[in-house]
């Protein structure tokens, strides 16, 4: 649908701003991306599994990048890496918009927006930003500031990945 679309196409403008294709020109990258279950962060996941595959591949890349998404609650709080649940976003005043399936134990939590960053390894600068719901410029920084605090805990675990990948034991 219109969402798969949306995300494939923030997907490929993010792999295109540190793939560097002019090293191979008139070569086809193909990335393949299967969702087997999505417990929230969709496309924060779907970045760092794309950036991984390119690192696995051996492709030249300018830097890395990794995904990050924030909800942000009613009162202000930022929550990294949010559930499905935690993703809803109210849809106004009245009750949260709840996700079918089996009742949770604890109350359904609602944010008021739910921003996700594509954030490069070199400068920690965003390669891409998307928005669902509505915030204020101030939480949108500090949105900004968490995912880019956390997107070190992401390049860590690459580089904890790929020395375990590439290690001789």
């Amino acid at each position: 649908g219109v969402l798969e679309r949306s995300r494939e196409q923030q997907l490929r403008q993010t792999c295109e701003a540190v793939v560097l294709g002019v090293l191979h020109p008139r070569t086809a990258i193909t990335l393949v991306l299967q969702v087997l279950s999505d417990a929230g962060s969709l496309l924060s996941c779907c970045l760092n599994a794309a950036c991984m595959a390119l690192l696995d591949a051996g492709l030249p890349l300018c830097s890395l990048f990794c995904g990050v998404t924030c909800a942000l609650g009613p009162d202000g709080t930022i929550t990294l890496d949010p559930t499905t649940r935690q993703e809803q976003v109210s849809a106004g005043r009245g009750a949260p918009v709840c996700p079918p399936g089996p009742p949770d134990h604890l109350a359904p939590q609602e944010a008021r927006a739910v921003l996700t960053f594509a954030i490069d390894s070199r400068e920690r600068k965003v390669l891409m930003s998307t928005t669902k719901g509505s915030c204020s410029v101030e939480e949108m920084q500090q949105c900004l500031a968490a995912a880019q605090r956390a997107a070190d805990t992401v390049f860590q675990f690459y580089r904890d990945s790929l020395r375990r990948r590439y290690s001789k034991s």
